[in-house]
């Protein structure tokens, strides 16, 4: 008989086997796997989902080429994903928000709804794609997207960095305990 499984339960077994094995795995130092996380991501803290993947790629054979400097790709790739088709809307609101906030404009704080409107009628089944890259382009690069730009600058960073410490711990503490229980393993074959 098959089992189904509900969707948070396919979700957290997708991000331990995507994400939190591989870092545990890793063969390289925990600082590998944690700037793996860190650039995942900044690149996901920017109105940028579609071309997040490629911009992590990007940054990879820009890092090990020109500064020798080496994260683990599939942990950045996978980090992206943290912004998604689910999360864009409020993503993006978030960073306009941010982003008028730190130009200044008070009174011009669109609200949700017609943030969220705009973003339907990029995606509206009526459309050609060229269409809907167009409206994307104009509300990215013309209408919101200054704004949207500058406010994911703090929510980059930030992430970033968070990103950076708490995978450094996770994959140091991880690797603590394997040593420890290998060594007593090891101590009651001896003894």
């Amino acid at each position: 008989m098959l089992r189904r499984t509900g969707f948070w339960q396919r979700l957290s077994r997708l991000l331990r086997f995507r994400l939190a094995i591989p870092m545990l795995r890793s063969r390289h130092s925990p600082e590998h796997a944690a700037r793996g996380t860190m650039v995942g991501l900044v690149w996901a803290m920017t109105p940028s989902v579609g071309i997040q993947m490629p911009l992590v790629f990007v940054t990879w054979i820009i890092g090990r080429r020109l500064f020798n400097w080496d994260f683990s790709l599939l942990l950045g790739l996978a980090w992206t994903w943290v912004t998604n088709a689910f999360t864009l809307v409020p993503t993006y609101y978030l960073f306009y928000l941010t982003g008028q906030v730190m130009l200044g404009h008070w009174g011009d704080l669109s609200g949700y709804e017609r943030f969220a409107a705009t973003w339907g009628e990029a995606f509206s089944p009526d459309l050609t794609l060229w269409q809907q890259v167009v409206i994307m382009g104009r509300v990215l690069l013309l209408d919101w997207g200054v704004a949207m730009w500058l406010g994911s600058i703090p929510w980059a960073i930030v992430s970033g960095w968070l990103g950076y410490r708490y995978s450094l711990k996770f994959v140091r503490a991880h690797r603590h305990a394997r040593a420890e229980r290998m060594a007593r393993r090891h101590s009651r074959h001896q003894g």
